[in-house]
Order: structure tokens, then C-alpha cells, then sequence
């Protein structure tokens, strides 16, 4: 049997236990421990953090990430990092009110409940947990979800919020030739059973904080930030929301009604869909605001404020690469600026 290992993070002073067989962040989910994260795959660097004293060897990372010269100096990716004796590591990112306050991973026997196309790509699946038969999570988070009899899985965002027991909705593109997009066709039914694991990501409102709201979206982007309005809904929250969504055309957009009927609940709350590549008026819903061009051109011209906001980004990368150049130029600060970075394979979520 591997041995455990305790590790001390800096300079919050949390310690944990750590076998060598898992890495640090997996580790850390297991007990509750809420560290900064993204793709969970050595790609984003999110979870970079630097070793002040202790072995750690790291696997199966991309030098983008964390080049040769940081690893030379001590940096580390605690999602591709395990420990070799008790050590002792400073966190670069992370949030002092949120490190404790993180759900510990479950895994999550699940049965199919509906498969429902909502546009031409995007299938709504919804799962009732079995055993157990409750999923603990918060609006905003997102769970893995198992390719059945594999060993792989994808990533996606719950749309729902922990209030629906009965249910856990994922919202989900079809990519051409995609694994998940495959079981959607015709390799899943009602009745099936699916495993889940989770939850993950930081992309969760912040208790606490003030400042306006502006939310940015982009095709299966809609879940979490469905998942965080139903929230704020549901707890009487009054900071004011503007949401930005971004689709091709006017069948590319979903769920409106409940989203209008989401805003008449909230405290100065905008919806605008931006569209891209079709303008249509007689196919959009009047008490709908519509602006033509790509989502991150509409925000800058209808925020120009936007530093003064919190920012919830959600959507193909290419999307949010856009928008935090936009948050960037607009002096919007980072601890102001929310998203969860999705690469491929996951590129499903």
C-alpha cells in the first residue's frame, strides 16, 4: 500500500492527507477542501501553486500550462502532482471564504429521466439520482459524466439547482463525432443508468458580494448560468443581473420564457441575445432584446462600465477568450471575473 502524506497549504494554513496514488487536487476534493481549479487536466494552470519544502514529481502536464523554467523553480500543478513525503505549498489562487466551504466529491448511481432536444444541437438530459439518492452540489458547479461501459467520462454543467431533488438537468452540444454526442443519438434511452462524479468548479456565486452582475453565455453555456439565475431566484437575491447570450440565429436560442419569467424576480435584470448571423424578427418573441453581432461586441457596447461589475463566463473557449480579452481592455479586475475553462475533449460540457 502507497503511503499518506500530510500536506500544509500556505498561507492559509489548511493541512490534509494525501496518498501517493492520488494526486494533491483529487485529494483535496475528497475531504471538502474547495482549491482553485479548472480543466482538472494539466492544460490551464489554474490550480498552479509553488512548493516550498517537500517531493512532489508531477505527470502529464502541458508545458503551456507550466513550462520547464517554473517546474525548474518549484511551481506545480496540483492536478497532475502527487506527493512523496509531507510537504508544505503556497497557493497562488484561491478564495479564503470559499476553501472550507467546498462539497465533497460523490459518486452517483443515476437513472435516465428525459432526453429532450431543445435546439438542433443542444439535448437536455436529465438523471435522478439513485444511489444515493440525493446530489449535493451548488448552482454552478459541474459534475463528470461516464461514458457507459468505459472508462471515460465528460464534463458538464448542471442547469438545475440542488432545490430540484428529484432531478439533476445537463444541458449538452452535440459535436459531430462526438462520444456523448453518439449516446445522445441512440445510445442511451429512458430507464439507463449512468454514473456521475462530482461536483467541481468554482463558477458558484460568492457570498457576501455587491457588485452588479453580468453574465455571458454561449451555446451549452446556458447551463450554469440557468443553474445560478434559478438560484438567485430561489433566495430572493437583489443584485442586478444583465445576461448576455450569444447563438447563431434565432433557433439557436432556448429556454426564454422561463428565463423572462426568472428575470421579473430579480433587481434590474436584462436579457439580450446576441445574434451572430441572423436577424429575423418575426422568428424572436417581441419582449425579447435582440443585438446583431458576436455576444463580446454587444457587451462592449452596452457595458461600458463593465469594470465595476462581477463577470460569469460560460461558453465555447474561443467565446471566453474574447470576452476576457474584452474584461481585460474594460480594467475589469481578475478577482472580479468568473468562468470555468473547458478544453477538449471535454469540449461536450
Amino acid at each position: 500500500m502507497a503511503d499518506n502524506h500530510r500536506i500544509n497549504f500556505e498561507p492559509v494554513d489548511i493541512e490534509m492527507d494525501v496518498g501517493e496514488q492520488e494526486n494533491i487536487l483529487d485529494a483535496a476534493f475528497r475531504q471538502g477542501i474547495h482549491l482553485m481549479h479548472g480543466c482538472r487536466e494539466g492544460r490551464c494552470s489554474a490550480c498552479k501553486s509553488y512548493v516550498l519544502d517537500g517531493d512532489i514529481q508531477m505527470e502529464n502536464y502541458s508545458t503551456f500550462a507550466c513550462n520547464d523554467a517554473e517546474v525548474e523553480e518549484g511551481f506545480v500543478l496540483l492536478c497532475r502532482s502527487h506527493a512523496f513525503s509531507d510537504c508544505t505549498i503556497e497557493l497562488l489562487n484561491f478564495d479564503e471564504d470559499e476553501l472550507l466551504r467546498g462539497i465533497a466529491i460523490q459518486d452517483v448511481r443515476t437513472e435516465v429521466v428525459a432526453i429532450e432536444p431543445v435546439t438542433k444541437d443542444i439535448v437536455s438530459l436529465r438523471l435522478r439520482p439513485v444511489e444515493p439518492a440525493t446530489y449535493e452540489f451548488r448552482s454552478g458547479q459541474y459534475s463528470d459524466l461516464r461514458i457507459p461501459g468505459t472508462e471515460e467520462h465528460r464534463s458538464f454543467s448542471m442547469a438545475t439547482t440542488p432545490s430540484t431533488s428529484e432531478h439533476v438537468e445537463f444541458l449538452i452540444k452535440k459535436y459531430p463525432g462526438g462520444r456523448f454526442a453518439g449516446l445522445l443519438e441512440d445510445g442511451i434511452s429512458v430507464g439507463d443508468e449512468m454514473s456521475l462524479t462530482g461536483p467541481y468548479g468554482s463558477f458558484t456565486l460568492k457570498e457576501g458580494h455587491v457588485l452588479p452582475l453580468v453574465f455571458i453565455g454561449g451555446g451549452a453555456g446556458m447551463a450554469p448560468i440557468l443553474s445560478l439565475l434559478r438560484h438567485m431566484s430561489e433566495t430572493g437575491n437583489t443584485r442586478r443581473v444583465h445576461f448576455y447570450y450569444g447563438a447563431r440565429t434565432p433557433q439557436d436560442l432556448f429556454y426564454l420564457d422561463e428565463i423572462l419569467d426568472i428575470g421579473a424576480q430579480l433587481t434590474g435584470f436584462e436579457f439580450v441575445a446576441c445574434l451572430s448571423e441572423s436577424m429575423d424578427p418575426q422568428q424572436i418573441p417581441g419582449s425579447i432584446t435582440v443585438e446583431e453581432g458576436n455576444v463580446t461586441d454587444v457587451v462592449r457596447r452596452r457595458e461600458p462600465g463593465i469594470g465595476k461589475t462581477e463577470v460569469y463566463l460560460c461558453g465555447p473557449p474561443p467565446m471566453v477568450d474574447a470576452a476576457l480579452e474584452l474584461l481585460e481592455a474594460g480594467g475589469t479586475p481578475k478577482d472580479q471575473i468568473f468562468y470555468d475553462k473547458f478544453t477538449s475533449p471535454a469540449f461536450d460540457r
